[in-house]
């Protein structure tokens, strides 16, 4: 397993699990696993970030913001800059690219992904330019809102085991019906959701 939101001992205590209990360990990062990548797939992002940096090539079709500062590129999120270049061309020849800004300003120092590159005072080119950039891609840290809700959705997860019907019962409450989204969850990372995802 790599790259979940919620340690095994995080859920664990939530779940009221001994640490020392490993009877259940293979059950429960199941559950961490698919609350993590189910984040993922509905906020339309990951919270990890790469460990080294990756190229992306990036079509200008639908990606550029004009304005009067230069032309801004929407990028997929990156989370470290360090070793990040920035490259323009078409057929597979491309030049670095010098004078650009990130957007926002101070993502990463308020602990958010970039998200943009602004050419300043420039234009990206024409229909044909590709922009290849080279940077590690995702959040420098996994949001505390982000953190939560994977505990949340991996015990929800993990208790489904003794509810396959979408039903569970207790001396308290009597049956209750599962609702399809745990409303506290989607509190948690509505937020982060792009535009198209959710």
């Amino acid at each position: 397993m790599a790259n979940e939101y919620v340690t095994l001992d995080e859920l664990k205590a939530q779940l009221e699990i001994p640490l020392d209990d490993t009877t259940r360990d293979a059950d429960l990062n199941r559950a961490r696993a698919s609350a993590s990548r189910g984040i993922d797939n509905t906020t339309g992002r990951r919270f990890w970030l790469d460990p080294d940096p990756v190229a992306r090539t990036y079509r200008l079709t639908g990606r550029v913001v004009c304005d009067d500062d230069g032309d801004l590129l929407l990028v997929d999120d990156i989370g470290d800059i360090t070793g990040m270049t920035v490259e323009r061309g078409s057929g597979g020849s491309f030049t670095a690219v010098t004078g650009y800004e990130t957007s926002p300003d101070n993502a990463l120092a308020d602990g958010d992904a970039i998200t943009g590159i602004r050419l300043v005072n420039g234009r990206w080119g024409s229909a044909t330019t590709r922009v290849r950039v080279t940077a590690k891609f995702g959040w420098p840290t996994v949001p505390e809102d982000i953190k939560q809700a994977a505990i949340i959705q991996a015990s929800r997860l993990f208790k489904r085991a003794g509810s396959p019907e979408g039903v569970i019962g207790s001396s308290e409450w009597g049956v209750v019906r599962l609702s399809r989204r745990d409303p506290d969850v989607w509190a948690l990372i509505e937020p982060y959701i792009l535009p198209g995802f959710g």
